[in-house]
């Protein structure tokens, strides 16, 4: 876990604003993204100095950036759909996704 962080990479997650569930593949402990980015796409202004998170979403192709501040633990225990997963993790176990040798797909 990157320190001063509330979720760690393989954890699932649900947006508590739009309501998608997904999977952390990254962590940022502060915004690392553009400036022109932040100004068109992070509408309701989450902190930059907070942690942020790289997240695949489930039931779609593509990822997203995310602020800690719209993030809550998703307890539903359920694995996502997406076709990246493979790129990033190797198993799902106890509720998380996980990458490592003793890979077993659960």
């Amino acid at each position: 876990m990157t320190q001063g962080t509330r979720f760690t990479v393989g954890e699932l997650v649900h947006h508590t604003k739009f309501g998608y569930r997904g999977v952390i593949v990254d962590v940022d402990p502060v915004y690392s993204g553009s400036d022109e980015w932040y100004e068109t796409v992070a509408r309701s202004r989450p902190p930059k100095d907070q942690p942020w998170y790289h997240v695949l979403v489930d039931g779609y192709s593509h990822s997203t950036y995310v602020a800690e501040r719209h993030l809550e633990p998703d307890t539903s225990g359920q694995q996502i759909d997406h076709p990246a997963l493979g790129q990033f993790f190797d198993h799902f176990l106890n509720g998380r996704y996980c990458r490592g040798s003793n890979s077993r797909t659960h």
